[in-house]
C-alpha cells in the first residue's frame, strides 16, 4: 500500500523537525518535503504533488494564508493548519485559511506534552484530513458582500409546502463550516430579520473568537450567546454558542448548559436543534451543513416532525457529506440543496411566511 505523503510547512526548525520526526515515525506516513515559508511551501507542493500538507500560519516570505489561498486556488490539497493561537491576530488567520479551503486545524500548543498523546493526535488529524476530498477554492469568490442573491430553487416533487410563520432559525456545522456559514449569511438580504442560532464544532482554543471574526465577513451582527437573554431580541442577528456549552432555548430564551457531551460533542447541533424544535414547532427552520459524524441528523428530524422547515447541504457542495448525508438517510431533510442555495432559499420561505 502506498504511504501518505505529506508536505511539512513550518518555520520554527525546531518545531519542524519535530512534526516531520513525529509523521515520519508512522509506517503509513512519507514526509516528501519541508517548508519554512510559505512561497517554498507553494513551490514544494507544485513540485511533489502530496497527499497532504500541514501548514503553520506566521511564515516569513509569505503568510501561512497566503499560501493556503495560491493552493487551494491552483494546487489543491487537503491543508491541515498546525498552529499556535497565541493570539487573535493568528486566530483571525487561522479562520481566514479554513474559509478558503483548509480542512481543519491542530493545536501547535501541546508539542510540548511528555505523554505523546499530542504526537498520536498530529498523526491521526493528518491521516484524517488526508482523506477529504478537496476541491479548487479560489478565495475571491468569498470576498464579495454585495452579490445579488441567487434565486430560490422551486421545492422539489408533487405538492407545494404550505407556507408558515418562521420565528427562529437553527444551523448547524462542523468542517468546512467556516466558509459554509459564511456563504449561508451572505445569501441572507439585508432585509432578513429572523434571529440565526449557529453550532460549530471547532476545537480549543481556536473556537474562542470566531464569532468576532464571523462578525467581520458579512454586514450582519454576530455574537456569542448570552445566557438569559431572549430569542427575539437577536432578530436580524446570529448568536453563536461559546465553546464549551450547549445553546439551547427555553421559554423563548436562550440558554448556556454543562450537560453531557453529545456525540463527543459540547457544544451539540442535535441539543439545539430539538429545543428549537420543542419551542417553535412549525415556526422553526433550520440547515445542516458539512460535517463530519451524524450530530445535528436527529435533531433535525425532529424539527421537520413539529413541522417546521428543513434543509441539508447536498453532498457536491460538502467539504465532508457527514453530517448532512446521517440527515437524509433519516427522512430529515425537506430539501437537500448545494451550499449557495441554502440562504436565499431560507430568506424566500422566511419572506413569503410572513405576506
Amino acid at each position: 500500500m502506498a504511504k501518505l505523503r505529506v508536505l511539512v510547512v513550518e518555520d520554527s526548525l525546531t518545531v519542524r523537525k519535530h512534526i516531520a520526526a513525529t509523521l515520519s515515525a508512522d509506517p503509513g506516513i512519507e514526509v516528501v518535503g519541508e517548508a519554512e515559508d510559505g512561497r517554498q511551501a507553494i513551490e514544494l507542493c507544485l513540485a511533489r504533488r502530496p497527499d497532504v500538507i500541514t501548514m503553520d500560519m506566521m511564515l516569513p516570505v509569505m503568510s501561512g494564508l497566503a499560501a493556503t489561498e495560491y493552493i487551494m486556488a491552483h494546487c489543491p490539497t487537503p491543508i491541515l493548519v498546525v498552529s499556535s493561537s497565541i493570539n487573535r491576530g493568528e486566530l483571525f488567520k487561522t479562520y481566514d485559511a479554513l474559509a478558503a479551503g483548509a480542512v481543519d486545524v491542530f493545536d501547535k500548543g501541546g508539542a510540548a506534552e511528555p505523554d505523546g498523546a499530542w504526537e498520536r493526535n498530529l498523526v491521526s488529524a493528518t491521516k484524517l484530513v488526508a482523506k477529504i476530498r478537496v476541491i479548487t477554492h479560489p478565495r475571491g469568490r468569498l470576498m464579495s458582500l454585495d452579490r445579488p442573491p441567487r434565486p430560490s430553487p422551486a421545492t422539489p416533487s408533487g405538492a407545494a409546502r404550505p407556507k408558515r410563520r418562521r420565528e427562529v432559525v437553527a444551523i448547524g456545522a462542523s468542517t468546512g463550516g467556516p466558509a459554509a456559514i459564511v456563504e449561508v449569511l451572505r445569501g441572507l438580504p439585508a432585509s432578513f430579520n429572523l434571529p440565526v442560532l449557529f453550532v460549530l464544532h471547532i476545537n480549543e482554543p481556536f473556537g474562542m473568537a470566531f464569532a468576532d471574526w464571523l462578525d467581520g465577513q458579512t454586514p450582519r451582527r454576530v455574537a456569542l450567546a448570552k445566557d438569559g437573554d431572549s430569542v427575539a431580541s437577536a432578530a436580524g442577528r446570529v448568536v453563536m454558542a461559546p465553546a464549551g456549552h450547549h445553546l439551547v432555548v427555553c421559554d423563548r430564551r436562550l440558554r448556556l448548559t454543562g450537560d453531557p457531551e453529545r456525540h463527543s460533542c459540547r457544544p451539540s447541533i442535535d441539543v439545539l436543534f430539538e429545543s428549537v424544535a420543542h419551542e417553535y414547532g412549525s415556526g422553526a427552520a433550520a440547515g445542516l451543513l458539512t460535517g463530519m459524524g451524524k450530530d445535528g441528523a436527529a435533531g433535525l428530524l425532529e424539527i421537520r416532525k413539529a413541522g417546521g422547515l428543513t434543509i441539508a447541504q447536498d453532498e457536491a457542495t460538502s467539504v465532508i457529506y457527514g453530517m448532512p448525508h446521517e440527515a437524509v438517510l433519516l427522512g430529515a431533510a425537506d430539501r437537500i440543496l448545494p451550499l449557495g442555495e441554502i440562504g436565499p432559499e431560507l430568506a424566500a420561505e422566511s419572506s413569503e411566511a410572513r405576506r
